[in-house]
């Protein structure tokens, strides 16, 4: 099972049930498959394109570094860490992102889309 296949996602094909998201663009974690879905969905709506610049895996951890352009006109470059249990399952993600304002616009967007579905205290 190998985390850069072009038919797979790298990750959301793989989350435990209780797998655990952070992010730059989220006060606290979100956990659980559906949940993590949701939101990678919502952040993804908000991209006009999403260019790959990195991705490696080491060990049980794949890295994912991309630049992306917002709706709202900015750019915003992530780096995604994914890591793997033995099995291939994936308990854990965390995206860190740049610059301050593209994050903050990012944020608020995912708050407006998702407030209804997600936890209010996971929200900046």
């Amino acid at each position: 099972m190998s985390p850069i296949q072009s038919d797979r996602h790298p990750f959301l094909d793989d989350l435990t049930a209780d797998a655990e998201l952070v992010s730059s663009v989220l006060r606290a974690p979100v956990i659980g498959r559906d949940e993590i879905r949701l939101a990678v969905d919502a952040v993804g709506a908000f991209y006009v394109s999403q260019t790959p610049t990195f991705v490696q895996a080491v060990g049980s951890r794949l890295f994912l570094e991309y630049e992306a352009v917002l709706t709202s006109g900015e750019t915003l470059g992530a780096v995604a860490v994914v890591d793997r249990n033995a099995d291939g399952s994936v308990p854990r993600v965390s995206v860190r992102m740049s610059p301050l304002g593209a994050v903050l616009t990012l944020a608020t967007h995912l708050r407006e889309s998702l407030s209804k579905q997600l936890p209010e205290h996971v929200f900046l």
